[in-house]
């Protein structure tokens, strides 16, 4: 189980998160190792806002080969948080 603070790493900036936000969804980098029930108790404690519904998704870090050496970049985990119509999060 993760610290409270640490299971939002914060809000995912793209064009596509953006997009999601317009349909009531919104995403953000987690802690690889939080639950859905934690992100929806730490959205509702900070944002106060009540989470319809959260997905979450896995993402491998990349292999990557940098002055000779090889080595990977960090496993990341997002989540996208639904909302009702009507609530809103200001991630900006």
């Amino acid at each position: 189980m993760t610290t409270i603070k640490s299971i939002l790493i914060g809000p995912r900036i793209t064009e596509k998160a953006a997009i999601a936000s317009e349909g009531g969804a919104y995403v953000f980098n987690v802690a690889i190792d939080a639950t859905k029930n934690e992100i929806k108790k730490e959205i509702k404690r900070i944002y106060k806002v009540d989470p319809v519904k959260v997905n979450v998704v896995n993402s491998k870090g990349k292999k990557t080969f940098i002055r000779g050496k090889r080595g990977s970049k960090k496993d990341t985990r997002k989540a996208y948080v639904f909302l009702k119509d009507g609530d809103k999060i200001n991630v900006i």
